[in-house]
């Protein structure tokens, strides 16, 4: 039978907390509970402070900072602060690289899909266009739409598309530069067609902080579009929507439900520090 040593972060005699001890940190708790309370000290944290975010002994930190150092997911800088090793690191920014920030986005896509009746997409910006990286259809029985994943829609016409270009064209010169020579396309007699009408347009979706689009792409649909932020804590990777049908789900409709979209997107519709 193989014998645990106290130092990988199991309970020591005489460390003081056990299972019975309610919401006292054990084990391979309260490792976790330290290498999360790190991984918030980007320069660094010293073990007194440690102790007192983490509210165990400065024994059992120490414990926990050695069991995390052995694996390489903690270390010591200079001035003999702890920060995350360069395991973690590595570990992290592989699993990131390696999975699409589709896959991630796909259960909040199911949730809303689910909770409105209506279709789901994970759109991003491609010049002036949006392309749709992932899409879920609404539970068997409903409408669907004809969008594809992999497929394209004028920028100036979606939700998703005005929402993402809110953020880079902030004056008239800018759209008409974004425009150049090229005329904006007419999708229905609601679209967006001239410089003044869409600077109009991105000036309301930054202050409101969502994208609509009232049938602008098509007619008979409406569409309500949120930043997300799978791959970096400020900049948006792209725009997740709900495209439903205008008889069934009215815009205004959409615009009540915002809180909703918002709780359901968690963390991924929230830039971070």
């Amino acid at each position: 039978m193989e014998h645990t040593q106290p130092h990988d972060g199991s309970t020591a005699p005489g460390d003081g907390p056990t299972a019975a001890d309610g919401n006292r940190l054990v084990g391979s708790d309260r490792v976790l509970a330290v290498l999360k309370k790190l991984a918030r000290y980007p320069d660094g944290v010293g073990l007194e402070e440690l102790t007192r975010v983490v509210a165990s002994p400065k024994p059992t930190v120490h414990r926990a900072l050695g069991a995390l150092r052995r694996a390489g997911l903690a270390d010591q800088d200079a001035h003999g602060r702890y920060v995350l090793g360069d395991e973690f690191l590595r570990m992290a920014f592989a699993h990131h690289e390696a999975r699409p920030e589709q896959v991630r986005l796909r259960p909040v896509l199911e949730a809303l899909a689910r909770r409105f009746g209506e279709t789901a997409h994970y759109a991003v910006l491609d010049g002036r266009e949006v392309v749709y990286r992932a899409k879920v259809d609404p539970p068997t029985g409903a409408v669907r739409l004809t969008s594809t994943i992999g497929g394209r829609n004028p920028a100036h016409t979606t939700a998703v598309g005005k929402l993402l270009l809110a953020r880079r064209l902030a004056t008239v010169a800018e759209v008409e530069a974004w425009i150049g020579d090229v005329p904006l396309e007419r999708r229905t007699a609601r679209s967006l067609c001239t410089a003044a009408a869409l600077h109009d347009d991105l000036t309301a979706t930054r202050a409101r902080g969502y994208g609509v689009d009232d049938q602008e792409n098509e007619t008979g649909v409406n569409c309500l579009a949120l930043p997300v932020y799978p791959t970096s804590p400020t900049i948006p990777a792209g725009a997740v929507s709900v495209s439903a049908l205008a008889y069934r789900t009215p815009s205004a409709a959409l615009v009540d439900a915002l809180d909703e979209m918002r709780a359901l997107l968690g963390g991924l519709g929230e830039p971070h520090s």
